[in-house]
């Protein structure tokens, strides 16, 4: 029967596809009015868009849930839906993992009280995180870089402790940021044209770079008009809320610390490292610190130092230190940079680059020095909640003097799509090109019908984006553009390692365990995908949980597209029926008899102490 009526059937699915498109841009446009703007303006890309003609009214009856006959059962069942209630004001911006009370009952020593440390399983909140009053959607990028409301991260003590630095202003109801930093009081851009000078910015050679101890992000922000990604990492302390700034200014950061936990990323990683005054103690520990560095350093990358104690001759006096200390602090970096065979290649007023080798075959000394203490693990990458060790990481074997160790990478943007040399070598069991390059397509494809969905998607209303199930990148690949930026989260339980090829890709991501809170401050992203996500962590962790994380992150009106099978998804729809997002369950781009569905949802605006949700 199925088959005589494979005609009919055709018709029918095409109709559907064609409503649920329809519907859906119209559910967007709607929400799209209401999006609120810097000063409490309404939105004016969804309002231009409203006034541009999208009619809802077309198909006045339209029904937006999918066409699965499971959907209706759940609806109207007699169970009550649990409805999850706000917390309390004083969780504003709540961060589970790096709560500042709880900090402060771990050991000092090496920066641990910095490190994660998750609340247990019966102190979890399991509430709704609240917006401040007043909070509104941050400005669009690049105003976003210069500019963040206040009343979005209300914090003026760095606007005190930095005010000679130039790292943040105060000026009426918004903070600016003029660019300027401790190493670079003349602004980011001319401390960028120095480095340029040294290190290849300007062709897509470099492409990634790992910012320690970021401050509020203006090197990865200015780094930007160069089509550089740089990770910014720096702890939740003193500085209160620099991270949080960052991610209001639209740049890439997370809370984190060199301390005595390896660094979430992959080894071989970034093209540039970089520290100015970052405070980290490179030469203790017998140099461990740079050793991690090297460790997420690709072959060929540069390592830049920024402030004490490069050439303390000349800067002990203004620095207002020894000489002796300073002097043995760079006698420990420079022996330790030896030791990972670096070469420097450029030292000038309070900076220092060097660059590691693209091989071993230039550091074939080292192998007989008793100090080189070689890491004995068979894998680099696997690195979450594993202790940092004062070992160097070995380089892949080559087969000449002048290959790239790893495999050499194309300039950017060109290796967005190539092949990586991680799935050419094999290196990632199971995964062939054929498959990568099948990947890719079905990304391509998938975004495409998102687009058809959500026509805000690639406008830059959606900034700060994560993909929390990102396998080899390629939703963040598919969806790449200078509006933009996501971070690609590969999940520690996922089956395969993935993270390394995004990277090779020239994109950014981190290790992440859902069954944790991710280190960032409440509404940091603007939009979150999630592919699978609930079904590779069914029976691991609560769902409930995994959904009031995502609405902690998520932006007042920000959005979520949740890609997985319909019985999943009609389990997390009804959990998201008690959380204020208002969602539709939409059947698959090529149809409803695919089991494979996706879930839109928009988190409703609201505040603290606000009775309602808008």
């Amino acid at each position: 029967m199925a088959l005589k009526s494979s005609s009919a059937d055709g018709k029918t699915r095409s109709s559907v596809q064609i409503f649920v498109v329809f519907g859906l841009c119209c559910f967007f446009y709607i929400l799209g009015a209401w999006q609120r703007s810097g000063f409490g303006k309404g939105d004016s890309i969804a309002l231009q868009m409203t006034n541009s003609g999208a009619d809802c009214d077309i198909v006045p009856s339209l029904n937006f849930e999918t066409h699965h006959a499971g959907e209706s059962s759940i609806v109207g069942s007699s169970t009550k839906l649990k409805a999850f209630e706000p917390c309390d004001a004083r969780y504003t911006d709540y961060t589970p993992c790096q709560d500042q009370r709880r900090a402060m009952t771990f050991p000092r020593d090496s920066m641990i009280y910095r490190e994660r440390h998750c609340v247990p399983e019966n102190e979890k909140l399991r509430c709704l995180v609240p917006a401040p009053k007043g909070y509104v959607t941050p400005f669009s990028w690049p105003k976003s870089r210069d500019y963040v409301p206040y009343a979005n991260a209300p914090y003026k003590a760095l606007t005190v402790e930095k005010a000679i630095q130039n790292w943040i202003q105060y000026e009426g109801d918004v903070f600016r940021f003029p660019g300027g930093g401790t190493q670079f009081p003349q602004g980011a851009d001319k401390y960028i044209d120095q480095l340029a000078s040294v290190i290849p910015m300007e062709n897509g050679t470099v492409r990634t770079a790992l910012d320690t101890g970021c401050g509020v992000a203006s090197w990865g922000a200015y780094l930007w008009s160069r089509n550089v990604r740089a990770m910014s990492f720096a702890p939740r302390d003193s500085h209160e809320a620099q991270v949080q700034f960052a991610l209001e200014r639209g740049v890439p950061a997370v809370i984190g610390v060199l301390g005595t936990i390896k660094l979430p990323y992959p080894a071989r990683a970034f093209d540039m490292a970089h520290c100015s005054r970052c405070l980290i103690p490179w030469g203790a520990n017998d140099g461990m610190y740079l050793m991690e560095v090297d460790r997420v350093l690709r072959p060929g990358g540069y390592w830049i130092l920024s402030g004490p104690p490069i050439n303390w001759k000349i800067n002990y006096k203004a620095w207002q230190r020894p000489k002796d200390e300073l002097q043995e602090e760079q006698r420990k970096i420079e022996e330790a940079a030896k030791l990972l065979c670096w070469e420097k290649k450029y030292e000038h007023g309070e900076i220092a680059i060097w660059q590691k080798r693209v091989n071993d075959e230039a550091c074939r000394s080292r192998r007989d020095d008793p100090r080189a203490n070689f890491c004995k693990t068979d894998d680099t990458d696997d690195v979450w909640y594993k202790k940092m060790e004062a070992c160097i990481t070995p380089y892949p074997e080559t087969s000449s003097s002048d290959e790239v160790a790893g495999g050499e990478l194309q300039v950017f943007p060109d290796r967005l799509n190539a092949v990586p040399p991680r799935i050419s070598s094999g290196s990632i069991s199971g995964v062939t090109v054929d498959a990568y390059e099948d990947d890719n397509r079905q990304w391509k494809k998938h975004v495409k019908a998102y687009k058809r969905i959500n026509s805000l998607l690639d406008t830059g209303r959606y900034r700060n984006i994560m993909d929390m199930n990102a396998g080899f990148g390629g939703f963040a690949a598919a969806i790449e553009s200078t509006k933009l930026w996501v971070m690609n989260v590969v999940p520690t339980i996922a089956e395969k390692n993935r993270l390394g090829v995004v990277y090779e890709r020239g994109l950014i991501g981190i290790y992440h365990d859902w069954c944790e809170a991710f280190s960032t401050y409440p509404r940091t992203y603007d939009l979150i995908h999630a592919n699978h996500l609930f079904s590779l962590y069914k029976n691991k962790c609560n769902a409930d949980d995994i959904l009031l994380e995502m609405d902690r992150i998520l932006r007042p009106e920000g959005a979520v597209i949740i890609r997985d099978d319909v019985d999943t998804l009609i389990k997390v729809k009804r959990i998201i029926s008690g959380m204020r997002w208002d969602s539709k369950l939409v059947d698959h781009e090529d149809g409803p008899l695919v089991n494979e569905k996706v879930l839109i949802a928009v988190k409703q605006y609201w505040v603290t102490n606000s009775t309602s949700a808008h």
